[in-house]
């Protein structure tokens, strides 16, 4: 069934509020915003650019051969090559995953003001129950439309009023007189791990398979990545500036969900906070969403098992039990003391440590004339994620020594 061109872009617009503005992108961009101001912002666009190559060309890969990146990298590459880019990108997702669920949780006890451990049990079983009874197209129109109210983030920049010179300033600034090198690119590849988390591939591509794209519709796919991850990014960029504006000339560091509200209360006053609490609700919802579909996708698609939101349990029963089983242990961990933020912080670190194992491999299906035809990568997508695969090399080695330095940014 063939949608409008408005519709086409739902899958998009979720994977961006709902992968490039999840849980560790709000948090971490709040954080930087709170102690760097703009002066990291430039990791931001770099991410963005990333994330568009790798997932066009997932896309590509899912639209052309009908088939989703996991199926065709375990088959390319191999069980033992294809098990460690399992390995490393189910433990990333699922980590992830827990980070998600804590971000419900979080943003239901702003609304609600109770402790976020009696929401986490109810944050899991209605994920699961979107999961198992809302059909995809719906899960990605409502859940990415109304993240679209973090929105929120930039009209209380422009009603803040801050000093446009002052802000531009902080765009090229150097490491600030505060803060010391290693913790500014601690942060850095955080932010850069938080706008390339590994998921947001795995469930594009698998969401075409399941929206059921063909070559006619790689234009669909290019306008998904176009429009949805240049607004995470936007977005994100717009958090940290209502950070910068209001939390660092005070010395405040965000060390919680409620913190991000702060810039927000003072813009715009109760009613845009409401308004900007609803999209935090949806984008880590969405995330949730995404996270936990992906671990099914991932696993099923090596293992070979029926998969997809558009099969019923009955009919993929492996699918669906092991997205419920890592929803079982994301409860499990958030249950205990542990603080959802540190998860959220840790879960972007890890991720940039996975980055290489799961871009790789995209990039040498992209180029394979056996799956892709005529629509192989051209020279430039290739040089793009050539100079990506570097820098994702350069992230994955520099994040556990800069958190071990940096005692995790201090």
């Amino acid at each position: 069934m063939k949608k409008t061109r408005l519709l086409t872009v739902a899958l998009g617009v979720l994977t961006a509020i709902g992968g490039f503005l999840d849980a560790g992108d709000l948090v971490t961009n709040a954080v930087v915003g709170s102690r760097f101001g703009l002066s990291l912002a430039w990791v931001v666009v770099v991410g963005v650019l990333g994330i568009c190559v790798f997932a066009h060309m997932s896309g590509k890969v899912a639209a052309v051969s009908g088939r989703a990146t996991f199926e065709i990298i375990r088959e390319r590459l191999g069980p033992r090559t294809a098990g460690l880019n399992l390995a490393a990108s189910l433990a990333v997702t699922v980590l992830t995953l827990v980070a998600e669920v804590g971000g419900i949780a979080l943003a239901l006890q702003l609304a609600s003001s109770v402790d976020h451990r009696l929401w986490v049990p109810v944050a899991a079983l209605a994920v699961w129950l979107v999961l198992w009874r809302v059909k995809f197209d719906v899960m990605e129109n409502v859940t990415g439309l109304l993240g679209l109210a973090l929105v929120g983030f930039a009209v209380a920049v422009f009603l803040l009023g801050p000093d446009w010179g002052d802000l531009g300033a902080q765009l090229v600034q150097q490491v600030p007189v505060q803060e010391s090198a290693a913790v500014y690119w601690y942060f850095a590849v955080a932010l850069f791990g938080a706008a390339m988390t590994p998921y947001e591939v795995f469930f594009f591509s698998s969401g075409g398979v399941e929206d059921r794209w063909t070559p006619q519709d790689l234009a669909t796919s290019r306008l998904n990545v176009l429009v949805g991850f240049p607004l995470g990014g936007l977005l994100s960029i717009a958090i940290a500036a209502c950070a910068a504006i209001v939390l660092l000339p005070e010395g405040i560091r965000v060390d919680s969900m409620s913190q991000l509200t702060l810039p927000v209360a003072e813009a715009g006053g109760t009613l845009l906070v409401a308004v900007v609490i609803v999209g935090l609700v949806a984008a880590t919802f969405g995330a949730a969403l995404e996270t936990a579909l992906s671990t099914g996708y991932t696993l099923s698609q090596y293992l070979g098992w029926s998969w997809g939101k558009f099969r019923r349990p009955a009919r993929a029963p492996r699918f669906h039990l092991a997205m419920i089983l890592a929803l079982v242990v994301a409860v499990g961990v958030l249950m205990t003391n542990v603080d959802p933020i540190a998860v959220t912080e840790y879960s972007v670190v890890f991720s940039a440590v996975a980055l290489p194992l799961t871009y790789l491999p995209i990039l040498v299906v992209a180029n394979d004339p056996e799956y892709m035809g005529e629509h192989v990568n051209g020279r430039a997508m290739n040089v793009l994620g050539t100079v990506y695969l570097v820098i994702l090399v350069v992230a994955a080695l520099a994040a556990i020594p800069l958190m071990i330095a940096t005692e995790a940014g201090g």
